[in-house]
């Protein structure tokens, strides 16, 4: 039922999985997922990708470039651009396989990479349906949200020592991910980030380093996926949002919903930003399911 792939992304090996439902006729509508900030697919990526392919859907899981199974570098650095295009060179490959329709491909992605198939919705209309679940909508407000007002002007500075650093061939300077201590320096200063990511990397994804390049921060704080909404329609959006969700905030990412055009549909869950991988899972993950079946499963294979 799944195998470990890899292809190329400009020069760069991405490594996952690909799902192929028992049994099932083919060529299959496939969904093509990767994880948020920092996370590898170990971290449940896993559980969403077994109930697609429970369904009939093929699915492609892959580790970001920079993380987990898959190369490039600088290790533990975070271009959303890059990820972006990443995902297009994942449907790519996906239309080369026999065993998957490239007529019906779906994007699914969360927290960061929820922010990054809104912009796949829009740009790439190879992509035939949307799943954003507790979406990144704004770098900047986010940051806003997160980090105090009177630390952004020495988060700058940092900023620009460290890019004059590397000018001259230093190491990148890095950043924890997540600290026990909500006020010391990281980059998702949450008690729930810090929770969930403690213990899910010891006990889901031993080799997830909790650390990420200092530019990582600074390219978050750029990042605008939020502006693209208007421009997925008619591709059909589903956006799964948390009413107790702190870190991509709730009221950030209805706004980005309002904005959006038909056909478009919204599922609030009760939890925080974090239940939607395990005390929501089977909400999040049986409503991202349903709306890949009814827009990608119609109709004749090719």
């Amino acid at each position: 039922m799944r195998e470990d792939i890899e292809f190329d992304a400009e020069g760069v090996p991405l490594r996952g999985w690909l799902y192929l439902p028992d049994g099932a006729a083919t060529p299959l509508p496939t969904v093509v997922m990767a994880h948020g900030f920092s996370a590898v697919k170990e971290m449940y990526l896993d559980s969403f990708a077994e109930v697609f392919a429970g369904a009939g859907l093929g699915v492609l899981v892959f580790d970001n470039r920079n993380f987990g199974a898959s190369g490039g570098e600088p290790r533990q650095e975070i271009d959303p651009w890059a990820q972006v295009r990443d995902y297009r060179h994942a449907i790519t490959w996906a239309r080369t396989r026999p065993e998957l329709d490239g007529d019906r491909i779906g994007v699914w992605g969360s927290s960061y990479s929820g922010g990054h198939v809104l912009v796949l919705g829009a740009i790439d209309k190879r992509v035939k349906c949307v799943v954003a679940q507790v979406p990144l909508v704004s770098g900047f407000r986010n940051i806003q949200r997160l980090v105090r007002q009177d630390f952004v002007a020495g988060n700058r500075a940092m900023f620009d020592e460290d890019r004059a650093a590397r000018y001259v061939g230093k190491a990148p300077a890095m950043i924890p991910v997540v600290d026990p201590d909500p006020m010391a320096v990281s980059s998702l200063p949450t008690p729930d980030s810090w929770a969930w990511f403690s213990e899910t990397g010891r006990t889901r994804a031993p080799a997830w380093r909790n650390e990420v390049t200092l530019r990582t921060v600074e390219l978050l704080m750029e990042y605008e996926p939020g502006t693209y909404v208007e421009r997925i329609s008619p591709t059909p959006l589903l956006m799964v949002v948390a009413a107790g969700d702190h870190l991509t905030p709730f009221d950030l990412a209805l706004d980005a919903y309002r904005r959006a055009l038909e056909p478009k549909r919204l599922v609030l869950l009760g939890g925080g930003h974090f239940d939607a991988y395990v005390d929501d899972f089977a909400a999040s993950s049986t409503a991202a399911r349903d709306w890949f079946v009814e827009h990608l499963a119609a109709g004749p294979p090719r």
